[in-house]
């Protein structure tokens, strides 16, 4: 069990200060066609990079929230996440709302993990998504 530690009568941390604690990351990507395999390419590119980006092992992931743009239609993003491994993780989709000239075919993920207690987190954003978050895109 993960504890969050507590402050001494001086304010300092205790020692469980290294210990991981449940973060969450974010990410999206878009997609060049309302496809099943476009869907579940660029989602397990997504996936995978925030994984590896975060040095994150599959049981570190508690849980993940894709949305999709309401012209994502042919497939769940949930499916590309179970083919990259994270088969016995709760994961959830839901259609992300509907925005005048938001941008078009996107996929944006939400992963609840535990991380070091100093650990940098990385924020992934890719292709066409890059441009949500300018300030996180490397």
């Amino acid at each position: 069990m993960y504890t969050l530690g507590f402050h001494d009568q001086a304010g300092a941390m205790t020692p469980h200060d290294s210990a991981p604690r449940l973060r969450a990351l974010r990410g999206a990507t878009t997609v060049e066609a309302n496809t099943s395999e476009a869907i579940r390419e660029r989602t397990a590119e997504l996936v995978t990079s925030m994984l590896e980006r975060n040095e994150l092992a599959v049981e570190d992931v508690v849980s993940v929230v894709f949305t999709s743009t309401p012209d994502l239609t042919a497939d769940f993003p949930a499916v590309a996440a179970r083919g990259a491994g994270l088969s016995g993780t709760p994961l959830l989709c839901s259609q992300e709302i509907p925005v005048a000239g938001a941008i078009e075919r996107c996929v944006r993920v939400l992963v609840h993990c535990y991380l070091p207690a100093d650990h940098v987190s990385h924020h992934v954003y890719l292709h066409g998504a890059r441009q949500l978050r300018l300030d996180l895109s490397e």
